[in-house]
């Protein structure tokens, strides 16, 4: 059906805004930034009005446009439309933050115009009906990306935080070829629909679950996985705008990709294991290495990289609904938190303390993860939890370790009245959102994503692992003022600041590597 190509004048009118850029692309071409932002207003509006198409014939892919099965379909669903309207909403944001950020910038307009062509790329990757254009699409999404990174050419540091990327994104592309041909001689098509809803009824054999392995191994690298991280930390020379852009949108191309092929990863659980094992490694190295840093930007950094892992950890529990939602949250917090980044340190140096700072103790951080669990009981049990299934249970337990965090700094001894009723409010309020859109991803999804399966011997010992482990992290956490600089911890919080070195153990590796076009 034709209305299935609507999506695709989203990303039409963000390239047609590139083309204006790149004919001024020197100092302050206002006309055609102004060009730029409207292409991206009018690919807002294009996903506004697919929602309600969505709404009104169900999902469905729009007839190729191309010759010999290569060429653009438009695949239009609840992932697709979700990811369309969440990175047209961001583009169209960035946009208008960079026109007065890298106002007086010598090329100013080619900035925005590599710009609206990432954005364009990722907008074919997301509405992608076929393996040819979405293997395309995420390819030109990294290649247009690296052009953004080294904007600042005459900096080292941009330069060779670009280069690992370069390298670890080259590995992804290889690997999601190679899992994109396998899928087609499994299946016998590069029409995603008809792969999934084969996939579906457990066919496939060997070859998918083989491409399910590459599929994994592609979205690791593509979002900053350990050891793999380092990149991400380090690009932090590049124009603001670039860093909202990479940190709330094209970092999560890895996890929609796992979320696009949830039914071909059911296939092989143990590759969903391995997801589980190095996503949830790579949430607590990077939430604990985050509390070591001074620098604002590099400590968003290590908290997208925790996020990533966090996210990868839930498609490892085949829970894609909730890794959905955690790709829609992470973005407009982290989006936000990128473009008001310049004022963080004006506004905590402006702050006065009325008092001595509240650092929880050991009988404190008690009552509050006491007091968690008791919210995870009461509104756990109103949304239904127990009759939902054990990995979403777990989930949202690791979820209360969180709030338990939040409300160990409201129940210090030393904390105001005010701060800790403020505190106990903010955690049922957090616990009931988390619970309530848990509700409306896991229904907006349904016949879209598949449900988690039974988990077997092995995944029940993953369970209880992470339990555990995410459980002594958010102690660790909470007391993290009490023994961090501690005589005995300095090492650990050494260690910790460098990132256990893993960034300095791939620097060494690539090291005699060299590729001119990351120059």
């Amino acid at each position: 059906m034709l209305v299935f190509d609507l999506p695709l004048l989203a990303p039409a009118a963000l390239l047609a805004g590139a083309a204006a850029c790149f004919s001024k692309s020197g100092l302050r071409p206002r006309g055609v930034l102004f060009l730029a932002e409207m292409s991206a207003l009018a690919a807002l509006v294009t996903a506004v009005v697919c929602v309600g198409m969505l709404a009104a014939t169900g999902s469905g892919t729009g007839p190729l446009v191309g010759l010999f099965g290569a060429g653009l379909s438009m695949r239009v669903d609840a992932v697709s439309i979700t990811m369309l309207v969440l990175v047209t909403l961001i583009g169209w944001i960035v946009l208008r933050y960079a026109s007065i950020y890298l106002d007086g910038e010598d090329w100013q307009g080619a900035f925005t115009g590599w710009l609206c062509l990432t954005l364009a790329a990722v907008l074919l990757l997301v509405t992608a009906g076929n393996l040819i254009q979405l293997v395309a699409s995420w390819i030109a999404t990294s290649l247009f990306l690296h052009r953004l990174l080294v904007f600042y050419r005459e900096r080292p540091g941009a330069r060779r935080a670009a280069r690992k990327k370069f390298i670890t994104a080259r590995l992804g592309d290889i690997s999601l070829i190679i899992a994109a041909v396998l899928l087609s001689m499994a299946y016998g098509t590069s029409d995603i629909s008809q792969i999934l809803r084969a996939a579906r009824s457990g066919e496939g054999g060997s070859l998918a679950v083989t491409a399910a392995g590459l599929l994994a191994v592609s979205a690791l690298l593509k979002s900053a996985q350990f050891p793999t991280h380092g990149w991400l930390t380090e690009v932090m020379e590049t124009p603001t705008p670039v860093s909202a852009l990479l940190h709330a949108g094209v970092i999560n191309a890895g996890g929609f990709l796992l979320i696009r092929f949830a039914d071909v990863l059911l296939l092989a659980p143990g590759v969903l294991a391995v997801l589980v094992a190095i996503g949830g490694f790579t949430a607590l190295f990077g939430s604990m290495v985050m509390l070591t840093q001074s620098s604002v930007k590099t400590s968003l950094a290590w908290s997208t990289v925790a996020q990533m892992g966090f996210m990868i950890f839930e498609c490892g529990l085949a829970l894609f609904p909730l890794a959905l939602l955690h790709i829609v949250a992470h973005s407009l917090y982290k989006a936000h938190a990128f473009l008001a980044s310049g004022g963080t340190v004006e506004a905590v140096a402006a702050i006065r303390r009325p008092g001595p700072v509240a650092i929880p103790g050991v009988a404190a951080v008690a009552r509050a993860f006491l007091s968690a669990l008791l919210i995870f009981a009461v509104v756990g049990f109103a949304f239904g939890l127990p009759h939902k299934s054990p990995q979403a249970f777990a989930l949202s337990a690791i979820l209360i370790f969180g709030v338990a965090y939040m409300l160990a700094q409201g129940f210090a001894d030393t904390a105001p009245r005010a701060l800790t009723r403020r505190t106990a409010a903010y955690a049922v309020a957090t616990s009931v959102g988390y619970f309530a859109l848990q509700a409306v991803a896991t229904h907006l999804t349904a016949g879209v994503l598949p449900p988690a399966p039974a988990p077997g011997a092995l995944e029940w010992a993953l369970i209880i692992l992470a339990l555990l482990s995410f459980g002594l992290v958010a102690i660790l956490q909470a007391t993290f003022p009490l023994w961090a600089y501690h005589p005995a911890a300095t090492g650990l919080r050494v260690h910790l600041a460098n990132g256990l070195y893993a960034n300095a153990a791939f620097d060494r590796l690539i090291g005699g590597w060299s590729l001119r076009s990351a120059s």
